[in-house]
C-alpha cells in the first residue's frame, strides 16, 4: 500500500439514520471524532455524507420518504442544514472546522467550475478543515427523482471527488463489512472477500441497494472501485458500525474489503 496522506469516506444513510429515519447521534459523534484523530495524526480527510433526505424527514415528522420530486427536494433541504449543524458541532469538538460543498453533475462537468471546485477544496484542506460533501439534491434532480444517474448516488459523488482531488484512498463505509460473493443479508453461507485485485473479476457479484434507507448497492460500489482504482487510488468497502477501524483502514490493516489500485 503506498503512503496515506489524503482520504475520502462516504457514510452512506443506513450508517447515519435509524430505521424510521431518525439520526444516529452517537454514530455521528463516533464518526467525527474518529475522523478528527486521524487528521490529528497528520492527514487531509475529506468527507462524502448521505442522509440529508433521511434527517429532512425526520426534522419535518413526515410519515415517511416523500414520493413527489419537491416534497424531496424540500426535506433534503430542510435536512441538509440538520446534518451540517450536527458536523459542525461534533468535529468542533476536537477543534477541527468544517466547510459546505454540495455539488450537481455540471459543477464538476465543465472545465471552469471543476478548476474553481479543486480551489476550493485545496483552500480548505490548507486551512485545516474538513470539507463535507453531498449532491445539492435542492436543485438536482437526477438522481433524487430517478435514481442512479451521473453520480449513481454518493459512491460515485465519492469517486469523483477522490479523482477530482487526487486522493490516496477512498473509503466506503457501508452496513456491510466488505464484498461477498453472495448477499450476506439473506445468505449466511456468503463468503467475504477481503482483496480484490481486478474489480472486473467480481463485476458479477452487482446486486440491489442494501437496505430500504439507502439508495446504493454493490454495482455502485464497483463501478467506484473500477473508476478509482484505474486512477491509482486504493479503496475500502468497510463497515460503518466500527468508525473506530477507519485509523487502521489508512494504516493498511485487512479490514472490510481492499481494492487494490491498478
Amino acid at each position: 500500500m503506498k503512503p496515506c496522506k489524503r482520504i475520502v469516506v462516504k457514510v452512506g444513510t443506513s450508517t447515519l439514520t435509524y430505521d424510521d429515519g431518525r439520526l444516529r447521534l452517537r454514530r455521528m459523534e463516533e464518526l467525527c471524532r474518529n475522523l478528527a484523530d486521524i487528521k490529528n495524526g497528520g492527514r487531509e480527510v475529506i468527507l462524502v455524507s448521505s442522509g440529508a433526505v433521511g434527517a429532512g424527514v425526520s426534522k419535518l415528522r413526515l410519515p415517511g420518504r416523500p414520493s413527489e420530486l419537491r416534497e424531496k427536494q424540500a426535506a433534503a433541504a430542510v435536512g441538509q442544514c440538520r446534518l451540517m449543524h450536527l458536523y459542525d458541532k461534533f468535529f468542533g469538538e476536537y477543534d477541527h472546522p468544517v466547510g459546505q460543498i454540495l455539488l450537481t453533475a455540471d459543477d464538476v462537468g465543465r472545465e471552469t467550475s471543476r478548476h474553481n471546485l479543486l480551489g476550493t477544496f485545496e483552500t480548505l484542506l490548507g486551512y485545516g478543515a474538513v470539507p463535507i460533501v453531498n449532491e445539492n439534491d435542492s436543485v438536482s434532480a437526477d438522481e433524487i427523482a430517478q435514481g442512479p444517474k451521473l453520480f449513481a448516488e454518493n459512491d460515485m459523488l465519492s469517486a469523483v471527488v477522490a479523482l477530482l482531488v487526487g486522493a490516496d484512498l477512498l473509503i466506503l463505509l457501508s452496513d456491510v463489512d466488505g464484498l461477498y460473493d453472495g448477499d450476506p443479508h439473506k445468505d449466511p453461507e456468503a463468503k467475504h472477500i477481503p482483496v480484490v485485485e481486478r474489480v472486473e473479476d467480481v463485476m458479477h457479484l452487482a446486486g440491489d441497494a442494501g437496505t430500504q434507507r439507502g439508495t446504493g448497492g454493490t454495482v455502485t460500489k464497483l463501478a467506484a472501485a473500477r473508476m478509482v482504482t484505474s486512477a491509482g487510488i486504493e479503496m475500502v468497502i468497510a463497515s460503518g458500525e466500527r468508525p473506530e477501524r477507519l485509523r487502521g483502514i489508512c494504516d493498511g490493516e485487512m479490514i472490510g474489503t481492499r481494492f487494490i489500485a491498478i
